[in-house]
Order: structure tokens, then sequence, then C-alpha cells
């Protein structure tokens, strides 16, 4: 069960550290608001001139955070493992005898022909 809770957190932090670089690449840098105080391009963005610091910088925050959390989850799941066996024989379990027929028994194999 452990294992596939390590997966579902390695899956989220991976998401959450491609969405944290895809947000930060997609704000804008300070020098970029002397451009749209000068009517500039940016004014007319999907968000309008300030709205997208706003929400950029926010989802940015929450998927920082969750990726911090994350990171933290995977360092105390990896440290949790089942520690593994020292040998490859530990976790096998003894083979039972092979059954031996008495002295007198008959049996269908060819030794009753060797000379003795």
């Amino acid at each position: 069960m452990s294992g596939v809770f390590f997966s579902v957190v390695l899956v989220v932090h991976v998401l959450a550290g491609l969405g944290v670089i895809g947000l930060v690449l997609m704000q804008h840098g300070k020098g970029a608001d002397m451009g749209a105080a000068f009517g500039s391009g940016a004014s007319g963005s999907l968000f309008g001139s300030s709205g997208s610091a706003n929400f950029l910088s926010r989802t940015t925050g929450i998927l920082a955070a969750v990726f911090f959390v994350t990171s933290l989850s995977l360092s105390y799941l990896a440290g949790q493992k089942v520690p593994a066996a020292k040998s490859v024989m530990d976790g096998v379990a003894p083979a039972a005898a092979p059954a031996v027929p008495a002295a007198g028994e008959s049996q269908d194999s060819k030794s009753k022909d060797i000379p003795r």
C-alpha cells in the first residue's frame, strides 16, 4: 500500500514542479510594468494590465507550497521503506526432503539392472 501512496505523491510532486516552472515563465519581470504603463501590448493581455500578476503569483505560491509538502512527504516515505533481505535465501521456506523408498520396496527404475 505504501508503494502506491509513494507513486501518487511522486506524480503530484512532478506535476507541481512543472506547474511552478510554467507559471514562473509566464509571469512578467519587474521591468515589464514600465512598458504596460506607457501603453505597451501587455495591458491588453488575457488578465488585464495588473490582473495577471495577482492570479499568477497566488497560483505560483500555492503550487510552491504543494511542491514543498510533497518534497517532505517523499523524503519521509523513502526513509520508511522496509529493509531489504540480507540474502536471497532469507525469505525462502525450507524445501521438504524427497521421499526415500524403503530398502525392500520395488521401484520402476533401471537401478535393479545395475550389476553389484
